[in-house]
């Protein structure tokens, strides 16, 4: 009996420390988890993010949910490679997205090096955000380079007229590709072009895009992901093909606080217009290559609209419902 109380007790505590927690802290979610995709779903928020260990581990997804930035909910394997076949090994940074009630989860997988070996970019299917996601057509969505671009850390960007494009690379290379409407294939440019490359200067990997006041903003890691230098930079246009002119970093590491702060996400609360960066990073002492986690920040703009600089926190963001 007295075991009972003193469990009863410690889950009274834990439940009014999580009512009356201010700041998210950060890690936000617990484990090593890299390369987050964020996203508002159904007034929740949202993360994807990789699970960081040697790549034959890398056989699945989790993800997170939470009505408030701070109180995350796991919900572990939404997709593993036993509904993915042809995937094995290293399959990472994830890109979803809602189309028609069916959610989409784009992802890497096999880490290829060349046009002869088998993978690349594929996608995946549910009907809840929280899966269970099934290989959508069998087989890589992208399997070969393409000008290029290695086929991994796609992220799916939809356009004000409706349009769907993926947006990938890696190996300094980023294509940009319309999507047809089911998401199995593409539609060709006007010129014939299937992919397109927009790379900027100084691009590594980890494109994302965002619009804001008419103006589209591409976003991409620089630097080697497992060095202290790892970062995010940024350009701005008038199209989602560009010209992409870089505008400088935004996000970095903070030798006080963290090193290798990149590969992130954008997620936008419009109901207060507010801007947050969810991203990876490695805590001070930690050397290992995979010994990252995911954080959040929040994301400001000038007069201009330019972004100003992240800075680094322990303390995270502060609590803000989305209902």
């Amino acid at each position: 009996m007295k075991m009972l109380f003193i469990t009863l007790l410690v889950l009274l505590c834990k439940g009014l420390c999580a009512q009356n927690k201010i700041t998210s802290g950060n890690p936000v979610i617990k484990g090593w988890y890299a390369d987050p995709e964020a996203i508002i779903i159904n007034s929740e928020y949202w993360i994807y993010p990789t699970w960081s260990d040697v790549y034959e581990k890398q056989v699945f997804f989790d993800a997170f949910s939470s009505p408030d930035l701070i109180t995350w909910t796991k919900h572990s394997k939404v997709l593993d490679t036993s509904n993915v076949k042809w995937a094995r090994r290293a399959v990472w940074a994830p890109a979803i997205v809602e189309k028609g009630g069916k959610y989409y989860l784009f992802f890497g997988a096999n880490d290829i090096q060349n046009n002869n070996e088998y993978g690349g970019i594929g996608v995946a299917v549910a009907d809840h955000p929280e899966g269970p996601f099934k290989d959508l057509i069998g087989k890589p969505l992208i399997d070969k380079f393409y000008n290029g671009a290695q086929p991994i850390d796609q992220f799916v960007f939809k356009d004000t007229d409706g349009k769907y494009y993926i947006i990938y690379g890696g190996w300094r290379h980023c294509n940009i590709a319309r999507l047809n409407n089911d998401f199995t294939g593409f539609i060709p440019f006007e010129d014939g072009a299937t992919f397109k490359e927009i790379t900027p200067e100084n691009y590594v990997e980890g494109p994302m895009m965002f619009i804001k006041n008419n103006k589209y903003y591409f976003m991409w890691s620089e630097g080697g992901w497992t060095g202290p230098d790892y970062s995010v930079a940024y350009a701005v246009a008038d199209s989602p093909f560009g010209p992409f002119e870089r505008v400088g970093k935004i996000l970095q590491q903070d030798s006080a606080i963290a090193t290798g702060a990149g590969h992130h996400s954008i997620i936008h609360n419009t109901q207060k217009d507010l801007w947050y960066i969810i991203y990876h990073r490695r805590p001070i002492g930690e050397t290992a290559a995979n010994h990252r986690v995911t954080c959040i920040e929040q994301m400001f703009f000038d007069e201009k609209g330019l972004i100003k600089t992240v800075k680094l926190t322990n303390e995270g963001v502060q609590r803000q419902p989305l209902k």
